[in-house]
């Protein structure tokens, strides 16, 4: 099980974690949390649900390109110039989904948080982190929102098979990012794999 995710009995996916695994993936998820942003405020259970219905959110993209990767338009191709109607059309789109898409990949990247934070890792044994069908759907969303992230910042394109990556002498700055990506992109595999067996 080191390394990847098993499929549980009676649903749910577990994975053996030791105490650098951890500390890396609580990390990069506390690093997700910061580029996301902090909430409005409002929990669910105090929030109007008339008025957060009718909540507006920004019209523009976000300027950091990571940001907009995990925030795109819903109109027009990406890296295409768009017209005026598809920049109406997007900002129009984005003022009123932003908001909850934001808020989504926060409890995602808050639930592998917390899920860590609740694992008792020992010694050079590491721990076994089990979770039910609801927490792997939310660890599957950050796991894509993290490699999106890194992508981003790796300038990764479709055309890029790793092989070059990995290639990479141990003195490149962005090796350690690069062998993230790649661990990610395992976990966010074997996890998919366990759920549909």
């Amino acid at each position: 099980m080191a390394g990847h995710f098993e499929p549980l009995a009676g649903g749910g996916a577990a994975v053996a974690l030791d105490e650098v695994e951890v500390s890396i993936l609580r990390s990069l998820a506390v690093q997700l949390l910061e580029l996301i942003g902090p909430g409005d405020g409002h929990g669910p259970e105090d929030a109007d649900p008339l008025a957060r219905l009718f909540a507006e959110g920004p019209s523009e993209p976000p300027a950091d390109p990571a940001l907009a990767r995990l925030f795109p338009d819903a109109y027009g191709e990406p890296g295409v110039p768009q017209d005026v109607e598809q920049r109406a059309h997007a900002a129009e789109f984005r003022r009123y989904t932003e908001n909850d898409l934001r808020d989504r990949k926060r409890d995602d990247a808050l639930a592998v948080v917390r899920s860590l934070d609740a694992l008792t890792v020992g010694g050079d044994r590491g721990a076994v982190l089990r979770l039910s069908p609801e927490e792997c759907r939310r660890w599957l969303g950050a796991l894509n929102d993290l490699r999106l992230t890194i992508g981003t910042r790796l300038e990764v394109t479709e055309e890029d098979d790793g092989e070059a990556f990995l290639r990479l002498p141990d003195e490149d700055p962005r090796k350690p990012m690069v062998m993230a990506y790649l661990w990610l992109g395992g976990l966010q595999e074997t996890l998919v794999e366990a759920l549909m067996s």
